[in-house]
């Protein structure tokens, strides 16, 4: 059964620095990225240079096995006097197709799986050589896990 996800909006990403905690997750560890939001939770309006109070989750690095990189960060304007444990990562300016997620934050995987198993392959964009993430906005409540979030996918036409 095909999961629903609403119509891509697309969108020109601008140029961002991201800060924040990151490991290497393999399709079975990837259930402990909460544990790693969770460490990285108490960090959120107190990384120096922060912008604003949207959050991240970056995935980047993907090895064709299921493997990938993840950061949970926030945008900064400099990338000095971060603490030591902090990856640090640039995104530059890309073309996206983002997708809304209005669900509990239970219930992303289903959402992502909608996007990789059906969108990319029906849709006449290509997905390009670049970080996707997640955007979670202030509406977000990182403690319910609703609020709703957005998937940032780069693509190429």
């Amino acid at each position: 059964m095909a999961n629903k996800i609403e119509p891509a909006r697309f969108e020109t990403g601008r140029p961002m620095l991201i800060a924040g905690l990151g490991e290497r997750y393999s399709g079975e560890s990837s259930k402990n990225i909460p544990a790693l939001w969770q460490r990285f939770s108490p960090h959120i309006g107190q990384v120096p240079h922060q912008v604003g109070k949207t959050t991240y989750g970056v995935m980047r690095n993907p090895d064709g096995k299921g493997n990938f990189d993840y950061i949970c960060g926030v945008e900064v304007s400099e990338f000095a006097g971060l603490p030591a444990e902090f990856t640090k990562l640039r995104l530059e300016a890309q073309r996206y197709a983002v997708f809304a997620h209005r669900d509990n934050i239970s219930t992303l995987r289903s959402t992502m799986m909608a996007i990789w198993n059906q969108w990319v392959p029906e849709s006449t964009h290509k997905v390009a050589d670049a970080p996707n993430f997640e955007r979670y906005g202030p509406e977000f409540d990182g403690r319910s896990g609703n609020g709703g979030l957005e998937i940032w996918i780069p693509v190429k036409s």
